[in-house]
């Protein structure tokens, strides 16, 4: 599985900025699809997740701010951050999991795409 993000970038405090992220080879089974963040001397943070049932986890940070969706037809995740801070600045990763197997012996996958820079100035 390859996972292709787009879409970060420079705002300005109170801004927006989309994400997005493509996911293309062997994508049957993605239940997972999630943005990740790291600011540089942190460790990477989840920030958003989504199943391919949509249901959504978001860290305390960003609730209220980011959405992420995802289209499974077109096997993309999303992330629309609105309300931007200077605290969002990070490179942003996507990730995407397949678990699979029965459930006494479930096998997972994990998949990173490339980072993208978002920048928020003050």
């Amino acid at each position: 599985v390859q996972l292709q993000a787009y879409g970060g970038g420079l705002a300005q405090a109170g801004g927006s900025l989309r994400l997005s992220c493509a996911a293309s080879g062997r994508i049957v089974g993605l239940n997972v699809m999630a943005w990740y963040r790291q600011a540089p001397g942190m460790q990477r943070e989840s920030v958003a997740s989504i199943t391919r049932g949509g249901i959504t986890t978001y860290v305390d940070s960003v609730k209220g701010r980011f959405t992420i969706s995802r289209d499974n037809t077109e096997n993309t995740v999303y992330l629309q951050m609105n309300s931007l801070k200077p605290e969002d600045t990070s490179v942003y990763y996507c990730y995407a999991k397949r678990t699979y197997g029965p459930v006494e012996r479930q096998y997972t996958d994990e998949y990173w795409g490339q980072g993208t820079q978002v920048t928020v100035s003050s």
